[in-house]
């Protein structure tokens, strides 16, 4: 408790001590410019450096300013945080992707499923966090911009949208980067699938043949398409092509590519487009497209069918969807692209379609995969269901 009976210039000093505690944690947290640890803001060396700080004004002041200080170093450590408050969310195993809309309404992804947090922050907290992982990731955000996809260091993928686009909070996703399964044996053991579905899996990889990993947001395409590009035998030289870094295949021949944005004067903007042409000119042995939304459809499919097998995935919702997404994706090229040029051209260049899902206990697993028939009649290409999960097993049988 607090003595009442102390002067005025023993609080005054007192207050000015405070202050300068404070300036010397932010002096040592941003001294290098990186992010910290999630249990310490500064490193031991730094945090000697910084309790002989304290003690020295302590010996100023009296033993009473000692709780009054180390409770102002642990909030200021803890706002410091590289996350704040977000720390233990993001620290958390169980938890696959946190979004927030507004400061007091954050909510958490566990098993597929959602549940909003106890996690409070003020619109004053919530800016600072973000315009701290904005400055770590080299992004801006405004008006004129009022979007950023990025890649936090830890690997987690960061989506901001800001007002006047959303109606009166910064809406945040952060899908964190776990990657349980790094390998297809691992996600046997994570029972995706089975041991018959990873020999034809693997099989597929070394003969070369073309994948397309379909699903919706959150089924495992990316866990997926990395344990595929991972079994790609060694000598093999991978291109991935991203928006964000996200994939991070097992092999030692590996050059990794994302998209970059426009700049304020709308210039430098790469796409995934022009990457795709830029990888057909460094040798590659496979491209990896992490996902196919748009006209790059088309790059890739001219690449496929040009004698360089690859792998994508696409947002669909089965085996069947993502062949007929992919029949009409590369129309928006608008290059005097007809769909009977398209049809025979996905024909020719898919091999196999592999549908990840949730089942019907919520668990994250290989729902179908299809075998893409050279075969095509009037806009339908022939597919043949090697794989196909009902119930609780898998059977074999045509596709819908």
């Amino acid at each position: 408790m607090k003595n009442p009976a102390r002067s005025s210039r023993e609080i005054k000093k007192q207050t000015e001590v405070v202050q300068e505690l404070k300036s010397e944690i932010e002096r040592i947290s941003k001294s290098d410019g990186r992010a910290r640890s999630a249990n310490s803001l500064v490193n031991p060396l730094e945090n000697n450096n910084l309790n002989n700080f304290r003690d020295d004004r302590i010996k100023e002041t009296g033993d009473e300013f000692r709780i009054e200080s180390e409770n102002e170093e642990r909030s200021l450590n803890s706002s410091n945080a590289p996350y704040g408050a977000l720390q233990p969310l993001l620290d958390n195993p169980e938890i696959e992707e946190i979004w927030i809309n507004s400061p007091q309404r954050i909510f958490v992804a566990k098993n597929g499923k959602s549940e909003l947090t106890n996690v409070v922050l003020t619109t004053t907290q919530l800016q600072a966090i973000m315009d701290r992982i904005l400055m770590w990731c080299g992004r801006r955000i405004d008006l004129a911009h009022p979007f950023v996809d990025a890649r936090l260091p830890d690997g987690s993928r960061l989506h901001i949208s800001i007002p006047q686009i959303t109606a009166e909070h910064w809406a945040i996703n952060i899908r964190k980067h776990l990657m349980r399964g790094k390998t297809l044996r691992d996600l046997v053991e994570l029972e995706v699938f089975d041991s018959q579905i990873l020999d034809l899996l693997q099989s597929s990889v070394n003969q070369r043949k073309n994948l397309l990993v379909s699903g919706s947001t959150q089924a495992g395409k990316t866990t997926l398409l990395n344990a595929l590009a991972s079994a790609v035998p060694i000598g093999e030289r991978i291109i991935t092509i991203e928006e964000v870094f996200e994939l991070k295949p097992r092999v030692p021949d590996c050059v990794a590519m994302q998209t970059r944005s426009a700049s304020l004067d709308g210039v430098g903007e790469v796409s995934i487009r022009k990457l795709i042409k830029e990888a057909l000119r460094m040798r590659p042995s496979r491209l990896i497209i992490g996902e196919i939304r748009e006209a790059e459809s088309l790059d890739l499919l001219i690449a496929l069918n040009s004698g360089i097998p690859g792998m994508a995935t696409i947002h669909a919702n089965s085996a069947r969807d993502a062949i007929r997404k992919l029949q009409t994706l590369p129309l928006l090229a608008g290059e005097n692209i007809t769909q009977d040029f398209i049809t025979p051209t996905v024909a020719h260049a898919i091999d196999l379609v592999i549908h990840v899902g949730l089942d019907g206990l919520g668990t994250r697993r290989v729902l179908e995969i299809c075998k893409v028939n050279d075969r095509c009649e009037n806009s339908n290409i022939e597919m043949e269901n090697l794989y196909l999960w009902k119930e609780d097993k898998y059977v074999s049988g045509l596709c819908d």
